[in-house]
């Protein structure tokens, strides 16, 4: 048995923001477990008795410390637990695709998802070969989340210039799609199929995809915050993969861009799959409430050093979620290497409302928040010494 003070710094070190990509590094600069935080106890205004959250999907991150494969030996134990899809990240570390191949041969039933594959780095119809290979070796389990990550990434790591990120989008969505259907490749915008007369070397032809892919549509899902990429994402995706997600604030953030694109939604799509969530811990008492502590790091993180002062994306988000004063005291520490004090500066309710971390009545009531919000994926992350077990009491409430 797990000693608890043990417990506690382990999960810790799986909520870690990322250091050096995706391999998960220290942050705490006062002790693996350092506070404490101030507490305050947030009412809840929702009867448990009437919570009606049927048909939501779980689903969880692929996260690791320098060596994936330990990791993914763990997705097994999680499909067994009732995990529906597991989302694989890669942003500067490990390749996304490499690691679902590896876990398409581990698992037999869970989704896999790339969250996300940068719509940079790759041309079009590479994109469109990953999607294929990779939905053949997972027998129809792929799902391709796309996302213009960010210019740190994208110019700083693959020297390839940050610009018309939703145009871009939109036409590699296109592009994989009428790929996947077999259709002979032309097309003339931001991308040009085959290469126009007076570039290259005059000689490209026309190409459809030589192989028969194992589906001839895949779920493409796209990460998106500001407001005209959230419309695409409902005018042209699959799925819409948003980040640090507050259900009862996301009408007031996204509510006038999700129905400007599903005004115009494609034909043949079907409803807009929505995948977020947060850390999850079911029990009772002030010491699982604290866990939500272990959630600060990443917070701050993104809310304070993101991208830079005046362009963070996630800064603006808590701005539009009211937490403005907060917002700039957490920047100001973070930028300024305090990231002790920028943690402490995280709103408690914004970490209630983010995560499901309570009394099992509790977490029903959140799971209940998310879905009418329409989260249709639930994205998790166990805040446990086991975490098939709540996985499991996760697909009981579900249910």
């Amino acid at each position: 048995m797990l000693g608890r003070e043990w417990s506690r710094c382990s999960v810790r070190a799986r909520l870690q923001p990322p250091s050096g990509g995706l391999a998960l590094g220290g942050v705490g600069d006062s002790g693996p477990c350092a506070g404490p935080y101030p507490r305050v106890d947030l009412p809840c205004d929702r009867d448990s008795g009437s919570v009606t959250v049927g048909g939501v999907k779980l689903s969880t991150q692929l996260m690791y410390a320098g060596n994936p494969r330990e990791a993914a030996d763990q997705v097994r134990a999680l499909e067994d637990a009732g995990l529906d899809t597991v989302w694989v990240p890669e942003a500067y570390g490990f390749d996304s695709p490499t690691l679902m191949g590896y876990l398409a041969a581990k698992t037999d039933k869970v989704e896999i998802g790339s969250a996300i594959l940068n719509i940079y780095s790759r041309t079009p119809s590479a994109l469109l070969q990953t999607a294929a290979g990779l939905d053949n070796v997972s027998q129809g389990r792929a799902i391709i989340g796309l996302g213009a990550s960010g210019p740190q990434v994208i110019e700083g790591f693959h020297g390839v210039p940050y610009d018309k990120p939703l145009g871009r989008t939109k036409e590699i969505i296109e592009l994989i799609r009428r790929g996947l259907r077999r259709e002979t490749l032309v097309h003339e915008g931001i991308f040009t199929l085959p290469l126009p007369e007076g570039q290259g070397t005059g000689l490209g032809k026309p190409l459809k995809l030589l192989t028969k892919p194992e589906r001839s549509s895949i779920p493409l899902y796209i990460a998106a915050l500001g407001p005209k990429s959230v419309e695409g994402a409902a005018e042209y995706a699959d799925g819409w993969l948003p980040f640090l997600f507050v259900p009862e604030k996301a009408g007031q953030v996204w509510g006038e861009s999700l129905a400007r694109g599903t005004a115009k939604r494609q034909e043949g799509l079907g409803p807009l799959e929505i995948c977020a969530g947060g850390m999850v811990a079911i029990g009772e008492g002030p010491e699982t409430k604290a866990l939500l502590d272990f959630a600060r790091p990443l917070v701050a993180l993104y809310v304070g050093g993101m991208g830079a002062r005046g362009k963070n994306f996630y800064h603006d988000l808590a701005v539009k979620y009211g937490y403005e004063q907060e917002a700039q005291e957490i920047q100001d520490l973070y930028l300024g290497g305090n990231k002790r004090d920028a943690e402490a500066k995280v709103p408690l309710e914004l970490l209630e409302l983010g995560n499901l971390v309570g009394p099992r009545s509790y977490v029903k009531e959140r799971i209940a928040a998310f879905a009418e919000a329409g989260v249709t994926n639930l994205q998790v992350m166990p805040a446990s010494d086991d975490p098939p077990a709540t996985i499991r009491q996760l697909r009981e409430l579900v249910d």
